[in-house]
């Protein structure tokens, strides 16, 4: 459990604000903030990594003060057990790809993972590239698996997608959500993308000029509904097309385009490009649009 009350007073170009942060964070969810630049979602990562000191407050893992302003504690980024991962992957550029997985590894580690992880987020032909030789997936791979060596309870992921295209993102948030199942991780991300969230996401922590103004599930927090069903895949609309009574809406979901049947209802307020999930509801796929106002 990881138990957050802390203030911090954050200057921005926009002016100036008190980041008021309350919250608690079960063990091994995968947690969202979401929000518009400049709310602070960045500088809550910071704090919890130990990378900028809030102004008064408490950082508690598993009843371990980490930072406590009464106890005058405030424990080391070094000595914080946190993987975290940059949108602009900050790797070391004179080292290869297996040399910054060595140089992330803790002292006196018992397990070394760099083989398991070279393999898993195929960088085995990687190895020995530096980053400049790399693609913008193939250097977030190595970030990602860099973090992970350190065999962290932690990982913070500061919209580490953002800037790749949507098959390269689309395929990085299997191998995330993977490692955060796999190693049973506790999970933070920074995101602005929906289908990013809806598929990765357990808790959605809404974030406006420094306060949490919502919190929950993330079909609560951008349908206003819960869903149920066998499956739910988010996607892209492509195409609506109407034949007789009913809408064709197709639908692009990571590299397949899918076809479903819809009433006007369903298609209200729906237009190419929207996110939307598709999930089953008496053994037919319903859509549901999904969006940022809701």
């Amino acid at each position: 459990m990881i138990n957050l009350s802390f203030q911090k007073h954050l200057k921005t170009t926009d002016g100036s604000f008190e980041l008021s942060i309350d919250l608690d964070i079960p063990k091994g969810t995968f947690v969202t903030l979401y929000g518009p630049s400049g709310a602070g979602k960045t500088s809550f990562l910071r704090m919890l990594a130990g990378l900028l000191v809030p102004d008064k407050g408490s950082i508690l893992v598993n009843d371990i003060p980490w930072y406590h302003t009464e106890r005058k504690i405030n424990i080391s980024p070094q000595k914080r057990n946190i993987g975290y991962v940059f949108q602009d992957y900050a790797l070391f550029p004179n080292m290869t790809v297996k040399e910054n997985l060595k140089f992330a590894q803790r002292k006196g580690q018992t397990k070394d993972l760099i083989p398991e992880l070279m393999e898993v987020m195929e960088l085995s032909t990687l190895e020995n590239r530096t980053p400049d030789t790399l693609s913008g997936g193939q250097k977030q791979r190595a970030a990602l698996a860099r973090a992970l060596v350190q065999q962290p309870d932690i990982l913070l992921l500061d919209e580490p997608l953002a800037a790749l295209d949507a098959q390269i993102s689309t395929k990085l948030q299997d191998y995330i959500l993977q490692a955060h199942n796999n190693y049973g991780l506790t999970t933070i991300l920074v995101s602005h993308d929906l289908g990013e969230i809806m598929k990765l996401t357990d808790t959605v922590v809404v974030m406006e000029q420094g306060r949490i103004t919502k919190i929950g599930m993330p079909q609560e927090i951008f349908m206003n509904k819960k869903l149920s069903g066998k499956f739910q895949f988010t996607g892209t609309v492509l195409s609506i097309e109407q034949q007789d009574v009913i809408y064709i809406v197709t639908v692009l979901i990571y590299t397949t385009i899918i076809k479903v049947v819809a009433d006007a209802s369903e298609i209200k307020d729906l237009h190419n490009g929207d996110s939307v999930v598709v999930a089953s509801k008496a053994f037919n796929p319903v859509i549901y649009k999904v969006s940022e106002g809701a």
